[in-house]
């Protein structure tokens, strides 16, 4: 099963895809062009940065699974890979304790202004009065915005510092919040208001974009911090610069609107890199040897299920309950060709199958299949099924989710 790893990999854990059954490609020089040609002849795909859009995957004629080496997803052209029955999985919550510690160093650096004195005293200046003024983050409110792993390990890491910790989610509920000891806040609005800092975790998708933007500051109070380790384009960056303009706020950032898409680039333009009150890192968040680590072990895991069982696990394009109105219980003897003449008779009446099982009894003698369609069967369907001699035992329809 020949497979491409198209990004920065831990190099002994490729010996792991191997012994997985894996006939591996290690290209940590790929880019989002060179897998238009170099991923033609892949079945999977293992990625990190690189993207990989639709004329890769249409390309990949034998491709079936893309694997993101992190969390998120949106490198990835999802709905392209949908369209072809292309597993797209990642390894969700393998860099948490990672972007948490960055985060909470972001927090600690614009406070403390630790990257301005430190740039100050490479020209030799010692400028004790002016770097001697910070807030202090004790009983200080930190708001999070998104309280997935990531979220949950900044707030354990937060109370530590004994701060008061309040969250937003779309899914957290107050029973969820007690039981992690932070305050739940109805909406970002309330979040935006109370918190000193405002620290954000969340997935980057269509319902998200941009969701922090010039309404979400002028909530803020003057002077708090914002700090974004997720993903650029939850924040609108042009408005985040006014607010800083405007309103003191300042801004600890690991990602951004317009990153560049190369590992390394020179004189890129970005007015918030110029900033006073901006601390910034390249979009490192998971890059720690630990967060590598467990993120390949993951992956290796991921491959070695694959290559089994032909199912992917975390994988992120597969419909939770299929779109299936009836489900035809087939009993049948264990014999070659049975269920593709049953596959037959569907297929001659129209009917569309959602998903099916086939579960063999001991002895191989008999098995139940149980095939999901999308319409109601027609009792002369059932009457054909039924009636294949020597292959069919019983057959039965039954009604499943709505309507």
């Amino acid at each position: 099963m020949r497979t491409l790893v198209a990004d920065a990999f831990p190099v002994h854990y490729l010996d792991e895809l191997r012994a997985a059954g894996l006939e591996v490609t290690y290209d940590p020089q790929a880019n989002a062009e060179d897998l238009v040609e170099k991923a033609k002849d892949v079945r999977v795909l293992v990625v990190r940065s690189t993207k990989v859009g639709r004329a890769v995957i249409e390309a990949a004629k034998g491709l079936g699974l893309v694997l993101r080496a992190g969390a998120g997803v949106d490198t990835i052209d999802v709905q392209a890979a949908s369209e072809r029955g292309i597993y797209v999985a990642n390894c969700p919550g393998k860099n948490s304790v990672a972007v948490a510690e960055l985060t909470m160093g972001l927090i600690l650096a614009l406070d403390r202004r630790i990257s301005d004195a430190t740039a100050e005293l490479r020209t030799g200046n010692w400028n004790k009065k002016e770097y001697g003024k910070a807030a202090g983050l004790k009983g200080r409110t930190l708001g999070i915005a998104g309280l997935g792993s990531i979220g949950r390990e900044v707030a354990a890491r937060a109370k530590a510092f004994e701060m008061h910790v309040c969250a937003w989610s779309r899914s957290l509920t107050f029973e969820a919040a007690e039981e992690l000891g932070v305050e739940r806040c109805a909406s970002l609005r309330e979040l935006a208001e109370k918190a000193d800092i405002v620290s954000v975790h969340m997935a980057l998708e269509p319902a998200t974009q941009g969701m922090f933007g010039a309404e979400f500051f002028a909530r803020m109070k003057k002077g708090a911090m914002f700090v974004n380790t997720s993903r650029g384009g939850l924040h609108d960056e042009a408005a985040l610069v006014a607010a800083m303009k405007q309103n003191g706020l300042r801004a600890g950032l690991d990602v951004f609107a317009n990153e560049p898409a190369a590992a390394t680039a020179k004189d890129v333009p970005n007015e918030i890199f110029k900033m006073p009150g901006f601390v910034g890192t390249h979009h490192i968040g998971a890059s720690t040897d630990q967060s590598q680590d467990a993120i390949a072990a993951e992956a290796v895991r991921i491959c070695r299920e694959y290559v089994a069982t032909g199912k992917a696990p975390n994988v992120v394009n597969v419909e939770q309950q299929a779109p299936a109105r009836s489900e035809l219980v087939i009993r049948h003897y264990d014999k070659v060709g049975v269920l593709a003449q049953v596959l037959d008779i569907i297929r001659k009446y129209g009917v569309n199958v959602a998903d099916m099982t086939n579960t063999i009894f001991q002895g191989s003698k008999a098995a139940v299949a149980a095939i999901r369609i999308t319409s109601e069967p027609s009792a002369e369907m059932l009457k054909e099924i039924g009636a294949l001699d020597e292959m069919v035992i019983s057959v039965e329809a039954k009604r499943v989710g709505k309507g």
